[in-house]
């Protein structure tokens, strides 16, 4: 008989976000005619560009045309897109990448989570704490979690906390662990690392043979001059880590799905034997087996967004979401609320008052204001006690329920 991969009954019963919506919709049963505002999943409701929507049209008719058709496209990404990248991404930062060193990839969650097939399963692995979800979850899913304790850590897991009182700055680890994720700009906290900052953690990989793994899915909501974009801004991050990038939040592709993975050349690992290994090959190897490659009609939408039009459109939908993230900040601080996040992010990490727990906090507000979040707790145990608020919803929504809100709180 089949056995199953017992490793996936660890996880918890259901996603934090499918808990979330099972909470809404028992709030919409009792409460049919009550308005909800939602700003807890990240999800954008600006349309794409109109630049990508021609792009993608010019597409299709392509692939109705028989002498412009295109089948199967190169698993690691469309030479066109692969050039926009590095010249427009990295090239203006100072950072030289290869085109072999990019891979296209159908949204940053996927690469995310299947990049831990490049390594032992026996490796440790360190987070910040609070973290996007994903990271852990695909670690126990494959037992490189260890089991989870009663205090709702897992044994092999090292936690880095992010507090009010380290100002949401993770110390180094106290002692050498083999993978390393970082977020920044930090989903959910919405804070940032300054180069300085950032520099500590590549040069404690450089020291201890650690394998960063830098999520930069927001890195286009950067405001400030001395936050950097890339890991790769930092120097030796090329022979430690590998980035990962997403089109989702900065050019509205939630839909439709791209991003791209970074693994430089430049980047090893070891056998039991010390031998070193380039991971740029074993990636390359994994793909070519396992995907089959972004459309190449969603791959001109991508290409779309470097263009001078797309670049205008690309950041009037950004400067749109942070506005409302500056709102949404005045709103909660005019209500006596303590909030971080909202400069460099779309993200908004709101304090809980009075010590209330976030799951409590999430339905006093919710059935009170009518206001959905997320709850902080579902981040990781240095979440309970605050809220995550997206900035991703219509400008008049987040008026209205900053109205709500103050009103709710007064």
């Amino acid at each position: 008989m089949a056995l199953v991969n017992e490793h996936f009954l660890k996880l918890p019963g259901s996603y934090l976000f499918s808990d979330i919506a099972k909470k809404i919709n028992t709030f919409k049963i009792t409460h049919p005619k009550q308005d909800i505002i939602r700003l807890g999943i990240g999800d954008v409701t600006r349309p794409l560009p109109p630049v990508c929507i021609e792009a993608m049209h010019k597409a299709v008719d392509e692939m109705a045309d028989e002498s412009t058709f295109r089948g199967y496209g190169p698993e690691q990404g469309y030479d066109f897109l692969i050039e926009a990248i590095l010249k427009n991404d990295f090239a203006p930062r100072g950072v030289h990448l290869s085109p072999s060193e990019i891979f296209i990839n159908d949204g940053a969650k996927s690469d995310t989570g299947n990049i831990g097939e490049l390594l032992r399963w026996d490796n440790s692995m360190g987070i910040t704490d609070p973290v996007y979800p994903v990271y852990v979850d695909s670690n126990i899913m494959c037992g490189r979690s260890g089991v989870l304790g009663e205090d709702g850590k897992w044994s092999n897991v090292t936690y880095l906390p992010c507090t009010e009182e380290n100002h949401f700055i993770p110390e180094l680890p106290t002692h050498r662990v083999d993978l390393l994720y970082l977020c920044y700009p930090n989903n959910p906290t919405g804070t940032t690392l300054t180069k300085t900052e950032l520099k500590k953690w590549v040069d404690y990989a450089l020291d201890n043979d650690t394998l960063i793994i830098f999520d930069a899915a927001y890195e286009a909501y950067i405001r400030e001059d001395d936050v950097p974009h890339s890991i790769y801004e930092i120097k030796g991050a090329k022979k430690c880590a590998i980035e990962i990038r997403s089109f989702s939040k900065t050019a509205g592709f939630t839909g439709l799905r791209c991003g791209y993975t970074v693994v430089p050349k430049e980047l090893t690992a070891a056998t039991l034997t010390g031998d070193r290994v380039a991971l740029n090959k074993l990636w390359l190897r994994r793909q070519c087996t396992k995907f089959n490659g972004t459309s190449y009609v969603t791959q001109r939408a991508a290409e779309a967004i470097y263009t001078p039009e797309g670049k205008e459109q690309v950041k009037a939908n950004i400067d749109y979401y942070m506005q409302n993230a500056s709102t949404m900040k005045e709103g909660l601080e005019a209500a006596g609320l303590k909030v971080y996040g909202g400069v460099n992010a779309p993200y908004l990490w709101l304090k809980t008052p009075d010590g209330i727990s976030s799951w409590r906090f999430f339905e006093q507000m919710l059935y009170e204001a009518n206001v959905v979040g997320t709850p902080g707790v579902g981040f990781g145990p240095s979440g309970e006690g605050f809220i995550r608020l997206t900035a991703f919803g219509r400008h008049d929504d987040c008026v209205e329920a900053m109205k709500r809100i103050r009103k709710w709180m007064a």
